[in-house]
């Protein structure tokens, strides 16, 4: 019984002779290799196919992001926050007290050609006028708590020279000091002596100064030489300030009660 002849044997006996027929046939058809792939890869196999992916994808982000920042541990052990000892000096920090005063100045838009600069040349040449006619010139008011107590309260205290008015430890008060750094918690200051120390925010009042630049220079010269530099004097309650600088810069103003005063 003879096996039925391949198709493609039969056409190439049409145009070969029986040997070359034969030859190609073996050697293209009959011999040529089959690459075969499963039409469903098994579990394993897509598996390693996500994994692939993913490793692809987390290895394209890292490629395109910005450095790492560091965690607060690799902040500790690398010392960033220290203060040398032979820089805390209260003298160092005097320059900074005075940038953080035109800083503060120009938040509050006390500055020359602000519009509190304007409105105080204003009302003091208002009230020369009522002086000189016997009647008694307006109390100018700059700054307000609905004015300007947001400002105040989004602000950097980097530099501002702080005193402990009222605190639940007594032998705080009386503590006065350049802020070096401003924490969620705590206030460090530079004390007048160079010392170093961390005062905490809760159950404190801490009071800070802003000198004002006068409308006149020859009533300020004057001012200074009797020791009446016109300054604008604020209370800071430590329990209702317990934020990072960079949290306060988009927080929203709102007024509290004060319990525990």
């Amino acid at each position: 019984m003879s096996s039925k002849t391949h198709i493609a044997q039969t056409l190439l006996s049409r145009a070969h002779s029986p040997d070359t027929t034969e030859t190609l046939f073996t050697e293209r058809i009959k011999q040529k290799p089959l690459h075969l792939r499963p039409t469903s890869p098994t579990p394993s196999d897509n598996r390693s196919r996500r994994r692939l992916h993913r490793l692809r994808q987390k290895e394209y982000f890292l490629r395109h992001q910005k450095p790492k920042p560091l965690s607060a541990r690799e902040k500790r052990e690398s010392g960033i926050y220290k203060l040398p000892k032979e820089e805390c000096k209260y003298e160092i920090f005097k320059g900074l007290n005075g940038m953080w005063g035109s800083y503060m100045r120009e938040m509050l838009d006390l500055g020359p050609g602000g519009m509190g600069w304007r409105v105080q040349q204003v009302q003091s040449q208002q009230g020369k006028d009522k002086d000189k006619e016997g009647g008694k010139g307006p109390t100018p008011t700059l700054v307000s708590a609905l004015s300007h107590g947001s400002k105040l309260v989004s602000a950097d205290f980097h530099g501002a020279e702080m005193e402990i008015v009222r605190s639940r430890c007594a032998g705080r008060v009386g503590v006065k000091g350049i802020v070096v750094r401003d924490t969620k918690f705590t206030f460090v200051v530079v004390t007048e002596g160079d010392e170093v120390k961390t005062i905490p925010k809760e159950q404190t009042i801490f009071r800070f100064c802003l000198p004002l630049p006068d409308a006149e220079k020859d009533g300020a010269d004057e001012a200074k030489e009797q020791g009446e530099e016109k300054k604008l004097v604020f209370e800071l309650h430590g329990s209702q300030f317990q934020n990072r600088p960079v949290d306060r810069a988009n927080k929203k103003f709102k007024w509290r009660n004060v319990d525990y005063l």
